[in-house]
């Protein structure tokens, strides 16, 4: 699975901005249909919550697709 770093210069940053940030997703919109949709997960898990506070460690996978946040 390609594993792309995130660098984030803040505590958090929410799962839909995430998705947009890593360019995963086009729109907020995008971001909040596969959130709501079960298709992203989030250290391995599905999740549901697009304001899960994503925090330097975490992981979150989308479509065969892998970011690991700094």
């Amino acid at each position: 699975m390609p594993e792309n770093r995130i660098k984030i210069t803040t505590e958090f940053i929410k799962l839909d901005a995430l998705l947009k940030f890593a360019s995963l997703v086009g729109s907020g919109g995008e971001a909040k249909q596969l959130i709501q949709d079960g298709e992203v997960r989030v250290n391995g898990e599905v999740c549901t919550m697009r304001g899960k506070k994503i925090r330097p460690g975490d992981s979150v996978e989308l479509d065969g697709q892998k970011v690991i946040v700094e």
